[in-house]
């Protein structure tokens, strides 16, 4: 997506969500929890994950949406004890959802240098904790080289990629997406590559977890705070869902992190339903002298009762990330309408988890 669309969306992700304030205040409170013992210093050791995101692994934008959030979580990954690889799509691919490729060839492009500060973070890991990140090429992928989707790159992953690079016949144990520069939340969640990742790990029985950061004030440079946070949080809740046997190939768990860049902390998490609102809404609009060219504009999702484009869902996860929560939500893969996982059994112990168990930011 070119900058100036992505500017347009994260722009009118922070006007949007400005709309939610009120419900936000209809949001039940959690309680904190009893103390509990030391945590283990690796809560993650033996733990093999697969991290990709829809980012890419380029991580060179000043602004920091193009794979910063992917290295922070690795970071933390790595320091809990879990053996890291990284599979990731090569250029941004925002916004695709779980878009496939279904022809040509995926190329792998090891990244040898990683980005200044996290070139040590995973010394020592069995896998030697590579850094992947996958075009469409016969050739090595360059700098204008198409990328794989987000979904590509966990499907070939699972499915060839880990056993051939990393000896991972029968891994991974968990999929981690993310960390995404920007919320996903409500409607979005349908367009986003981070939770498209996560739904084709779980379309091969793999757990999964999906992670986005909102950006600053103006959401439109996504603070390296607001990443550590999230990673933090991130890897200690996986410990906690590990050890309660809480992880589960038949949904996906998407986390959003709010702004924690000017100091405020983030609150407890939440447990949230997807929100059925519009974030962002995509207009066409004809070029002038052009009757066959449509220039794509993102823009402001107009906030009247009635339309499409306001919340209706009281709990939703975009009013939670609004009142300064962690938002936590599950994302099935299975659309029939109506249709629980597992009767909910599993869905109703992370459940309490989350509300009452879970670490606080």
């Amino acid at each position: 997506m070119p900058t100036t669309s992505r500017s347009r969306i994260v722009l009118a992700t922070t006007a949007v969500l400005t709309s939610l304030t009120a419900a936000a205040d209809a949001l039940p409170q959690t309680t904190e929890t009893a103390t509990h013992a030391e945590p283990s210093a690796e809560p993650l050791a033996g733990l093999r994950v697969l991290l990709s995101n829809d980012d890419s692994v380029q991580a060179a934008k000043a602004s920091h949406a193009d794979g910063l959030g992917l290295y922070e979580m690795r970071k933390a990954l790595c320091a809990a004890g879990a053996d890291v690889v990284v599979m990731a799509p090569w250029q941004v691919q925002s916004g695709k959802g779980t878009a496939v490729t279904n022809g040509g060839a995926l190329r792998l492009a090891r990244r040898t240098r990683l980005p200044a500060g996290y070139e040590n973070d995973c010394t020592g890991a069995p896998s030697g904790s590579p850094v992947y990140g996958v075009c469409l090429s016969d050739d090595a992928c360059g700098a204008g080289t198409p990328s794989a989707t987000p979904a590509d790159t966990v499907k070939f992953a699972l499915r060839s990629g880990l056993a051939a690079k990393a000896g991972w016949a029968d891994g991974p144990d968990v999929v981690v997406t993310g960390i995404n520069s920007g919320p996903n939340v409500s409607a979005q969640v349908n367009d986003s590559g981070t939770v498209g990742a996560a739904v084709a790990a779980i379309d091969d029985g793999v757990p999964a977890l999906a992670f986005s950061s909102s950006g600053d004030s103006t959401n439109t440079d996504f603070p390296v705070a607001n990443y550590r946070a999230n990673a933090e949080f991130g890897t200690r809740l996986l410990a906690g869902m590990r050890e309660r046997s809480l992880l589960s190939g038949k949904f996906a768990v998407k986390v959003d992190y709010p702004d924690v860049s000017t100091g405020r902390r983030a609150k407890a998490p939440l447990w949230t339903d997807v929100g059925h609102g519009k974030v962002v809404w995509h207009d066409y609009a004809a070029r002038r002298g052009s009757g066959d060219t449509f220039d794509i504009v993102p823009g402001v999702c107009a906030d009247r009762p009635g339309d499409s484009c306001t919340e209706t869902v009281r709990r939703a996860d975009s009013t939670a990330l609004l009142s300064g929560h962690v938002a936590v939500a599950p994302v099935t893969a299975d659309r029939t309408y109506g249709a629980t996982v597992d009767g909910g059994k599993n869905l109703r112990k992370l459940k309490h988890y989350v509300e009452h168990d879970a670490p606080r930011p």
